[in-house]
This record gives structure tokens, sequence and C-alpha cells, in this order.
């Protein structure tokens, strides 16, 4: 048992699992954690394999990571409670019997005789002592007296309480990783989904974007209704870094992208032989519309926004951004398909109608358009209230171990043939300049009788 308290109480692997802790999550901080496998192969290649199994994607969720942290708490806690005893009968019940050559071993002491009665030098120096807010204990031993004087007797357990934050801080870690969740959700506006886990719903208002003036996108922001029991209960905007909160559920806006499935497209079509012939047409994918001669059908069958041939010889989209938008379209004149083909946006040189015959039109992509969505990244920490308590625990401790230490003042009050020898040692824990000077005071008001 000995054996067991004194390797989870020391030092040495306060230190080794606090390295290792540090690295992981220097890890956890360069690789973004939660996304897809798809993802993390396109921008780790075959090292993403080993980075899901090690469960590096979700460091901070890992059994690894969260077995590390519930050991630096057990050794925190071991490393508080086998000290914490001692310190307690210090602060209660300190041991008053003093002796001479103790005293002297003290850094700060002093020794003098003065022409005074012993009950005088006494009082004398119980009211230097209060008058600087020491509490007294007095001993009376042979015909000789002990003052044992304290003040600051929280400042012995600073350390103590900042373990005590720290132990807290850590078991909120250890239940944001076992019971915590991360997922995203993607929001068109107007669109009412129910949280899963959760009893209530969210709908997505409004999603807007925010530019710089030379164009770059400046901020993402989403208008949020919260509904409970059928109700709208909260109404909030939302942006980058300011989420919102709502029965333990965190809403912060990860992103937006673009709904493609159905968008607007306006198309141009101009005649070859007949100069003064152009229409412009705005439909939408699966649409016909039929041109002013009455007999030609337009039909957008399918949207490309980044329009690419794959390994696999087959149309693909690169991304979801517009970088190379394309739509397949086809003709019809009495029911017949008269002709088909891909019409590119940005570089128009690569359209390619298909025909049988000769079009007598020009069709051409002139814009596009597709509702924004916004991205939502949806957290429940069941452990952030731990954390920010045991913050607040860890500060109060650091607080009281730097500005509110303790001090000890032992004094030894003897009569002699021609008056009284004072015997006196002191201990501060910080300061021990100023706490000098005011043991020499002190001992002072003896020597003068103020």
């Amino acid at each position: 048992m000995k054996a067991f308290i004194d390797f989870f109480s020391s030092v040495k692997l306060a230190i080794f699992l606090l390295i290792i802790i540090t690295l992981a999550s220097i890890l956890g901080t360069l690789v973004p954690q939660h996304r897809s496998p798809a993802e993390y192969a396109a921008k780790y290649g075959d090292l993403s394999i080993i980075m899901i199994r090690l469960q590096i994607t979700r460091l901070y969720q890992s059994g690894w990571y969260v077995t590390l942290l519930f050991l630096f708490a057990f050794n925190t806690l071991v490393c508080t409670l086998t000290r914490i005893s001692p310190k307690l009968k210090k602060a209660i019940n300190p041991n008053v019997n003093i002796e001479r050559t103790n005293l002297k071993s003290l850094k700060i002491h002093d020794n003098f005789n003065v022409r005074k009665d012993t009950s005088q030098v006494k009082k004398d120096l119980h009211f230097a002592l209060r008058k600087s807010r020491f509490n007294i204990r007095e001993k009376k031993q042979d015909d000789q007296f002990i003052l044992h004087a304290r003040k600051k007797i929280l400042g012995i357990f600073g350390s103590d309480f900042v373990h005590l934050g720290i132990i807290t801080i850590l078991l909120g870690g250890i239940l944001s990783g076992v019971l915590g969740e991360r997922f995203n959700m993607t929001l068109s506006e107007g669109q009412t989904l129910p949280i899963a886990g959760a009893d209530f719903q969210i709908r997505l208002d409004e999603f807007f974007t925010e530019f710089y003036p030379n164009g770059s996108v400046r901020d993402w922001k989403s208008t949020l209704t919260v509904i409970d029991e059928k109700k709208e209960t909260l109404v909030r905007t939302i942006e980058v870094n300011h989420p919102l909160s709502y029965k333990g559920y965190l809403f912060y806006q990860s992103g937006y992208g673009f709904n493609w499935n159905d968008p607007i497209l306006n198309i141009k079509i101009t005649g070859k032989n007949q100069e003064n012939f152009q229409e412009n047409l705005s439909l939408r994918i699966g649409e016909t519309i039929t041109l002013s001669d009455g007999l030609t059908e337009i039909k957008a069958v399918r949207f490309i926004p980044d329009f690419v041939i794959d390994e696999n010889k087959e149309v693909a989209s690169r991304s979801s951004q517009p970088n190379n938008p394309a739509v397949f379209i086809e003709g019809y004149q009495r029911g017949e398909r008269i002709f088909l083909g891909w019409i590119f946006a940005r570089f128009r040189d690569f359209t390619q109608i298909h025909s049988q015959q000769d079009i007598p039109i020009d069709i051409e992509l002139i814009d596009f358009t597709g509702s924004e969505y916004s991205i939502l990244q949806i957290a429940k920490d069941p452990g952030a209230n731990f954390i920010w308590a045991g913050s607040a625990v860890l500060m109060l401790g650091l607080l009281i171990a730097f500005y509110w230490p303790s001090k000890t003042i032992k004094i030894i009050v003897a009569p002699t043939k021609d008056g009284t020898e004072v015997f006196a040692g002191g201990i501060a824990a910080k300061n021990k300049e100023t706490f000098k000077d005011e043991f020499e005071r002190i001992l002072n008001s003896s020597r003068s009788g103020k």
C-alpha cells in the first residue's frame, strides 16, 4: 500500500503526465477535429488511416487521452491527501512547545535582555502582536512563558486550493470526453430540424455573409430560433466565436455552403442566322421552357458547381465552390430530343452540344444562383461548468499562495536576575524581507516598553 501511495504521489509522475498531456493537446490543436474521413484522406493521405485508428481526429474524446486525464487527477488527489493531514494539524492544533536551539536555527531570529519585569515584557509583546493582527497562543512552562503567534493561516492551504482547482478542471475534461457530444448540422433558411438527444428544435430564420471592401469574407451570421414544446422560446443571431447556448447545448457558426441541387439558372439564347434573335431564360433543374418560336424546348437536367472528370471518367464536382460551373441541357422539338450537352459559364470554349443536325441557336450560361445554407457545429459539454469552477478555485489558490502567505512568530519570555530574557524566531512563506522588518518592530516594542 505504501508503495502504491508513494508512486501516485510522486512529483516525477505528475511532471511526466503533464508533459504527455501537453504534447497531446498540442497535437489536438494542430489536427482539425471531428471532420469526415474523406477530408482527412484528402489532407493527410494514407496517414489519415493511422490517425483515425489512434483517435487523433477525436483526440479529446479518445480513451487514451481521458485515461491520461484520470491518472493526472488521481496523482494530484493522492499528492494532496498525503500532505493535507499535517497541514490541518498544524493549522488547528500547532505544537506550542518551543526549544531555544530551534529558534536559533531559524533564519529570522533574535535574542536580547531587558531590565523589565517579565509580565510587563509579555504584556508589551501581546500588545504589539495583536496590533499586527497575530493570533496568540500562550503557554507557561516552569518559570518562563511561550508565545506562539500566527496570522494568515489560510495561506498554508494555497497549494491545496490550486490542487483542488486542477482536479476539478480534470474532472470536467473527463466528463466532456466521456459524455460530451459534438456534431455538425446543415440548415437552409426557413428549415427546422430537431437536435439529436434533445427535446427541442432549431430553425434558421436568416443566413447572411458579410464581406470586406476587397470582396473577401468578413463574417457569417445565422439568426436562429429555438422551438421548445412547440413554442418559440429564444431568438439569437450567432457568428464565429459568439455561440448560442441553450439547455447545455452550444451552437457555433462553423461555415456555410451553397445548395446546388436546385439552383436558379440564367441562360442566354441567341440566333446564329438571326442577329436580332435573343432570349434570356430563368429556369431550375428539371424545368422545361419553350422558346418564343413555340417549337423548341430547353430543359436543364443537371448542374455541377466545380466541373471535373474524375479517375473513373465520370462527371463529378471537385468541390462545393462554383469554380467551374456547368449545366447539362437538352433541347426538344415535338417531343423528340434534338440536342444535348454541357454548357460552361467561365470556360465557354469547353461547351459541347451534341446533335444530329445543325442547331440555329447558341446557348450560354450567363449566371446562376444557389441558396446558401448555414453549417452549425453543435456541442454538448457537461464538463464545462466544472472547468469554469475549477479555474476559479485554481485562481483563488494562487492568490492565497502568493498574496496571503502565513506568518509565524515564536517567542520565549524568561525571567533573569536583572530582568527578562527574550528568545524569538519567525517563519514566513513569502516576502521575508518585509516580514523581517515586522518581526523586529514587534520585538522592539518590548525593548522600549511602548
